[in-house]
């Protein structure tokens, strides 16, 4: 990728249990911007070492799209087995659990882009400076364990977790990384994902990720843009430039005022819609 080519986007980073491999055989073909192989919360212990054979065995293997390993967290019996497997076999990035010390992330001296998950309220107070480290590339919310380490009852709108999904696109934004909204835990309801992924997108975060096949194509257009989106901005795009051409800095354009600020984002919107395309 040059510097002036829009980074690849991620609308959706399907988690495939480490342990399946039949499921990992499949994850390439089902449209997810990425792929985490999960060794971590959807292996059971005595299932470590096998699933780390068989994420192994996958890495060896050519993906279409990125291909991440959620590895098991730091201070954990399985954690340095299973990033040096990960980082041996050409992994194009690492998800770390529980991720609640910006130290003890920037000690790890990674090769490999890292992706923080934040799930605890420990992780959620110090998510600006895990930001701020210079490897990792974005952040991913946990929201079932940071549910349950809040001690908040079940909210479809999600109300209780409000203030901390805000603060991790926040601490994201504000280091020029990527946040990634949780995933939706009922794959039967289509209606609530849709919802869900509505509101990820109206506080800030690039993409989700999901759990199961049949919520990526959904991820994918909450999170991407649409060919009628795309016109849209071509419009305001064609009228910033011809106010700019006449000199002026603000410009009436389908009833409302644009200046720069408009056009960026239309220009934004646009090069989004072009990567994806590129798929």
């Amino acid at each position: 990728m040059t510097s002036n080519e829009t980074p690849r986007p991620l609308r959706s980073l399907l988690y495939v249990p480490g342990d399946k491999p039949r499921a990992i055989e499949k994850a390439p073909g089902l449209g997810a911007d990425a792929v985490i192989l999960d060794l971590e919360d959807a292996v059971a212990p005595e299932h470590k070492a096998d699933a780390r054979r068989d994420v192994q065995d996958a890495l060896s293997g050519r993906w279409p799209v990125p291909v991440f390993v959620r590895v098991n967290g730091l201070g954990t019996e399985w954690e340095h087995e299973d990033r040096e497997m990960a980082l041996m076999a050409g992994v194009n990035g690492l998800v770390l659990p529980k991720v609640e010390d910006a130290r003890a992330v920037q000690a790890l001296h990674l090769r490999v882009p890292l992706w923080a998950m934040i799930e605890t309220p420990r992780g959620v107070l110090a998510a600006p400076e895990i930001a701020a480290v210079a490897g990792v590339a974005g952040l991913l919310v946990g929201a079932n364990d940071l549910a349950r380490a809040l001690r908040t009852r079940p909210d479809p709108e999600r109300r209780p977790l409000l203030h901390a999904l805000s603060a991790v696109v926040l601490s994201a934004r504000a280091h020029g990384k990527v946040p990634v909204d949780a995933v939706f835990n009922d794959v039967r309801d289509a209606e609530g994902f849709a919802r869900e992924c509505a509101q990820g997108r109206t506080l800030g975060f690039a993409g989700k990720t999901v759990i199961h096949p049949g919520q990526v194509a959904g991820a994918n257009a909450a999170y991407g843009v649409s060919d009628e989106e795309a016109q849209t901005a071509r419009q305001l795009l064609a009228a910033w430039t011809q106010a700019r051409a006449q000199g002026l800095s603000v410009v009436a354009h389908n009833g409302a005022l644009i200046e720069q600020m408009h056009a960026d984002e239309a220009q934004e919107q646009l090069d989004l819609w072009a990567a994806a395309r590129r798929l």
